[in-house]
């Protein structure tokens, strides 16, 4: 079991109703890609045509401090405000579709924009379901 899970097993309290396996998906999905997206901007700046990466790159940092935000935000419990965690799931999945929709169009001449587009996926769809499950 990760880590994400364990720490939703251990809550002493209710999660208010929330279905701890989609937060827990959403989680892991946050943080995992929120590590791709900086690795894929770091990548990005080593390529031999960084200039033509710079939208890729800015692209990648926005989601990866959303994605990190996001997964934060989901890790605490106590005082839950469904409205604000909605709020901050929509953000995230905004986020996640515009650098995958960015890293896509690189994915074919740089590999690890093909990886980071498929995590930026995951991590969009985890938090629609995440959403879906709140309403």
């Amino acid at each position: 079991m990760s880590v994400a899970g364990q720490m939703l097993e251990t809550y002493p309290k209710d999660l208010g109703g929330v279905d701890r396996q989609k937060l827990q998906e959403c989680l892991e999905a946050c943080f995992e890609c929120a590590q791709a997206c900086t690795a894929c901007a770091d990548a990005c700046l080593s390529e031999d045509m960084v200039a033509e990466l710079t939208k890729c790159i800015r692209t990648n940092l926005d989601c990866a401090d959303v994605c990190d935000t996001t997964g934060r935000v989901l890790s605490r419990h106590t005082g839950y405000d469904a409205n604000l965690t909605r709020a901050v799931l929509e953000a995230c999945a905004a986020a996640c579709k515009a650098c995958g929709d960015e890293c896509s169009q690189h994915a074919e001449m740089h590999e690890h924009c093909r990886v980071c587009a498929e995590a930026c996926r995951r991590c969009e769809t985890a938090c629609r379901d995440l959403i879906a499950s709140l309403s």
